[in-house]
């Protein structure tokens, strides 16, 4: 798939195609209104989406380590 193609899905239907597939390992975090960008301003809201192929346990460790990463090197 061209990158240009990506322009023509929308947001949920990306993150569609990507819970449908066994070989996705991971979670999608996106916030629920669209952000065209600038200051962030405001609080957000987001959702979580995950696939059969990890459970809340797994997804839950997955996003501890990721904030604990981020922690050591984007501080």
């Amino acid at each position: 798939m061209e990158s240009s193609e990506l322009a023509f899905y929308t947001t949920q239907e990306l993150i569609a195609e990507l819970m449908r597939r066994q070989t996705f390992l991971g979670v999608v975090v996106n916030s629920q209104t669209e952000w065209k960008g600038g200051e962030w301003g405001e609080e957000r809201t987001f959702e979580v989406h995950l696939n059969s192929n990890l459970d809340p346990v797994e997804a839950s460790r997955l996003l501890s380590r990721v904030s604990d990463f981020m922690g050591l090197h984007h501080s």
